[in-house]
């Protein structure tokens, strides 16, 4: 049975290689552990390290029937034959995206409200709507809250996932908004056993949304 888009978003591993230098080996884990989609994030590698760890990812996010997204990086998704990209403000446009690679599904990162609802007007499949609580994984990142959150997903139609600072003692809160699922990094890349981190996360986001 094939899971439609909100199914496949509800639980999204962000890769950190300093939080776990072997990419590959902690993509396989979150996705024995659960992850739904992976979104490969590797800002300080060469594209031909991206290109590389990416074509891996491409054959286990297949083999698990998971989703697999690029940050940024719309080439590297193209080549890589990515599901989808994600792009925040200061990326490429997402309207320009489209055009561009109309077969992808484009994630908008958004940090208000007003982004959000200009990321769904520019044609978005879905919005990652954050930072929900301060996080170490982005310094400096605007503080949407879940209050924010909320927001967002009573505004927009298309599908909101919750990213910044979730972890399993708030993942319910988080929920509790309506958003479509959760985006973690810190919170899977940083434990030290990556299955059993993500397999907690899934089991939460399960129980909050049995629909």
């Amino acid at each position: 049975m094939k899971l439609s888009l909100r199914e496949l978003l509800r639980l999204i591993v962000i890769t950190d290689k300093r939080l776990k230098p072997n990419v590959v080996q902690a993509v396989r884990e979150a996705l024995e552990g659960g992850a739904t989609s992976i979104q490969l994030r590797l800002k300080e590698s060469s594209t031909r390290e991206m290109l590389e760890v990416g074509r891996f990812i491409r054959r286990l996010t297949a083999n698990y029937g998971a989703l697999y997204f690029v940050d940024d990086r719309l080439d590297v998704a193209l080549a890589t034959e990515a599901d989808g990209v994600q792009l925040g403000p200061e990326d490429m446009p997402v309207s320009v995206a489209k055009e561009l690679a109309p077969n992808l599904i484009i994630g908008a990162s958004v940090y208000s409200l007003e982004e959000a609802v200009e990321a769904e007007r520019d044609g978005a499949h879905f919005l990652g709507a954050g930072s929900v609580f301060p996080t170490p994984s982005k310094a400096g990142v605007r503080v949407l809250g879940v209050e924010g959150v909320s927001r967002v997903v009573r505004v927009v139609k298309i599908p909101v996932v919750a990213i910044g600072g979730i972890d399993k003692s708030n993942v319910k809160l988080v929920l509790s908004t309506g958003v479509t699922g959760i985006a973690v990094i810190s919170a899977v890349m940083g434990a030290e056993d990556v299955k059993k981190a993500t397999s907690e996360l899934r089991k939460a986001v399960d129980e909050e949304l049995r629909v």
